[in-house]
């Protein structure tokens, strides 16, 4: 009799402590469920039940036993997330500028510049979101040769569609920004440039560094950039080169004192110093910054110019453009390796597809001169690129191409410039006393 006793209360206990077990594990898989609805993938089941029954709130004891509380099921929990996340929206469209797109397609349009070069896109924001007068291209002009390179490259932007500013900075000596008619040809470029490709004229006082040869002092007026308040944003380009795009989707890119490329095509000679590119730069105009490059320049040595201060100023701390799409040379068609301007070793070289990405190509061609000082024929035939032998022919894609940037430039020179390479032969000189040392930069 009392071994029978015995047997039931072990096995009321038994029945006791299974269902102990059971109702615990069941409580706190529930708990969880509700307390971290981002891991309602290993849930999916419970998930969907809870929106079938259309139940948003459900009575679940709390861990410390105080007492009933109404917990908010995944359903009630994504609601409020869902709320949260649009109301955020609606405070960020309220305080910002630009008007967001967060839709998928906007999401999906990033900017590529890694792999097949044929596939990059970019993400140009609607015309309505941008006030464009807050940005401007920049050119500076030290003499005749620079301020026809200059209005070639604004009359690139103005048949491109580019929606920013363009601001000239020219010796004051020239023309006064409101004459209406010019007795020099360099004054009627002006004018032109104001009138057809709206350009606004902008004179200055051009910089110099004693003992400094005049080609390379002059290019420290590009730095007056540093100081055009006036814009949010800037971006110069160095007017020897050509644009094939215009670049406007740079001045959304995030806030910073300045955004470069680096200079590829050091990394054979220097690669481990990635020197940053003054050939585009993304300025954020500030009377502290302008007041950095000023004194700066007082400390440079003898062969620094504005690419040295510029990498002694932002070395450390500017932005990187990719060079790809951004920033090429011309003597990139004359390479037979490309993996310094691909950015890597198992891409293929494909002269088509890099044209058709680039935007802008800087002319760099050493011992070519630049496009507008005379060359003789026999040395651009001796420095030209050569055909590849593929199956019993030749291939010339990338000699057809390196020509056809030094014809086009020609060309576009007289149809806007009505000037050809008749550059003096000190000018010639002096280029290529410099271009020595500073090979391809």
């Amino acid at each position: 009799m009392v071994s029978n006793r015995l047997r039931l209360v072990a096995l009321a206990t038994a029945i006791c402590v299974v269902l102990f077990y059971r109702l615990g594990s069941q409580y706190d898989d529930r708990y969880l469920k509700v307390q971290q609805p981002w891991k309602d993938q290993s849930h999916a089941g419970t998930y969907d039940e809870a929106k079938v029954s259309g139940e948003s709130d459900v009575a679940i004891p709390t861990p410390t036993g105080a007492g009933q509380t109404e917990v908010p099921t995944e359903s009630a929990l994504d609601t409020q997330q869902k709320e949260t996340v649009s109301a955020t929206k609606a405070l960020a469209q309220e305080t910002s500028p630009l008007d967001v797109d967060d839709s998928e397609d906007a999401v999906n349009k990033t900017d590529s510049t890694s792999g097949d070069a044929s596939k990059a896109t970019t993400y140009s924001p609607p015309e309505h979101d941008v006030h464009w007068s807050r940005f401007a291209y920049t050119q500076y002009v030290t003499d005749s040769d620079y301020l026809c390179n200059s209005v070639m490259m604004f009359e690139a932007l103005h048949r491109l569609g580019s929606k920013a500013d363009r601001l000239m900075m020219y010796p004051s000596y020239i023309l006064d920004p409101a004459a209406t008619e010019a007795h020099s040809h360099d004054g009627r470029l002006l004018i032109k440039s104001r009138d057809e490709y709206n350009v606004k004229l902008m004179p200055i006082e051009i910089q110099h560094r004693e003992g400094a040869d005049l080609t390379w002092a002059d290019s420290f007026t590009k730095l007056l950039a540093f100081n055009q308040t006036q814009y949010e944003r800037v971006l110069s380009l160095d007017s020897d080169g050509v644009i094939l795009q215009h670049m406007d989707e740079l001045f959304l890119l995030p806030p910073c004192p300045v955004a470069m490329p680096r200079a590829y095509w050091l990394l054979d000679s220097k690669p481990t110093e990635r020197v940053l590119s003054s050939q585009v730069m993304l300025i954020q105009p500030s009377a502290v910054e302008f007041d950095r490059i000023v004194k700066q320049m007082d400390q440079v040595g003898d062969n620094d110019y504005d690419m040295e201060i510029v990498n002694k100023l932002y070395y450390d701390s500017a932005l990187i453009l990719p060079h790809r799409p951004y920033d090429m040379l011309t003597a990139e068609y004359r390479r037979t390796d490309h993996v310094n301007y691909l950015g890597s070793d198992r891409e293929a070289w494909d002269p088509v597809a890099a044209l058709n990405e680039a935007k802008f190509v800087h002319f760099s061609d050493w011992p070519i001169p630049k496009p507008w000082l005379p060359m003789e024929p026999e040395a651009q035939q001796e420095n030209q690129p050569n055909c590849t032998a593929i199956n019993g022919g030749d291939e010339c894609v990338e000699k057809t191409i390196w020509n056809q940037f030094y014809t086009d430039f020609a060309e576009n020179r007289q149809r806007i410039c009505h000037s050809g390479a008749i550059s003096s032969p000190s000018k010639s000189r002096r280029w290529s006393r410099m271009e020595k040392t500073r090979r391809n930069e």
